[in-house]
């Protein structure tokens, strides 16, 4: 039981942490579009023009945000099955693995290129230039956004009494999401991170607009997983916190 328990906290904690410095290498390199919609006359009069072209609504995102809101299931999960120590354990440590994975690369941008061997110099140069704005950004929003998360998961738990697992779930991630959302996007535009397409203020209040709309959606699909995976793996459990899922 012991060796299974340890085995789903490490699986867990591999994929928020798997999650989160694969977002932080893609980043900003690569915007892609998840879905367009041509909204009705009603939505129009409902919709900001600042969110769409015309009558044309596209989510619009960083290919590095897809990864992203794993971390916070990972960490929710972590957090139901084995308390908050140890899932803000896994924040710190998360943290610590983006630190060393940005002081790797940056020992290899500044070791000499051996000449006609290289395959992806050209490649590999602006991958860590773009990688150095984004990892710096995501870890200062990234410590923010996930500390609101465990202490928000866990204060809805205490003032619950353990039930209403959807209301921690949900009331947690939505908040915390909001709050990546604007750091990291303010972070980089104020650095300079990203193409020369976003140029005003109102470009960064889209793309925020855009990040949390994502984020909020998987936020509402990570409900059923949550109540799966506590249901699943409730004998591993290991909070001291007395669990009821309702």
């Amino acid at each position: 039981m012991n060796h299974k328990r340890d085995a789903l906290f490490l699986t867990l904690a591999g994929i928020f942490l798997t999650s989160l410095v694969l977002g932080n290498v893609i980043g900003t390199t690569k915007f892609v579009t998840i879905f367009s919609l041509n909204l009705p006359n009603w939505m129009l009069a409902i919709t900001p023009e600042l969110v769409r072209d015309g009558s044309v609504y596209s989510m619009i995102v960083p290919a590095g945000l897809i990864a992203y809101p794993f971390t916070f299931l990972a960490t929710d999960l972590i957090s139901e099955l084995f308390g908050r120590k140890k899932a803000q354990l896994v924040v710190w440590i998360g943290f610590a693995m983006n630190c060393f994975m940005l002081m790797l690369m940056t020992i290899n941008f500044h070791l000499p290129n051996a000449s006609g061997v290289s395959g992806g110099l050209q490649l590999f140069d602006g991958v860590y230039e773009f990688m150095v704005g984004n990892v710096i950004a995501s870890m200062i929003a990234y410590l923010i956004a996930q500390s609101v998360d465990v202490r928000l998961f866990h204060f809805w738990k205490k003032l619950t009494n353990g039930k209403h697992l959807w209301l921690r779930n949900n009331a947690s991630t939505t908040v915390s999401q909001l709050v990546d959302s604007t750091a990291i996007i303010t972070i980089l535009y104020l650095a300079n991170n990203f193409g020369p397409e976003i140029d005003s203020v109102g470009a960064v209040i889209i793309l925020i607009i855009n990040s949390y709309l994502f984020k909020f959606a998987f936020a509402l699909i990570d409900t059923p997983l949550m109540y799966l995976g506590v249901r699943l793996f409730k004998d591993f459990e290991e909070d001291p916190v007395v669990q009821k899922v309702n």
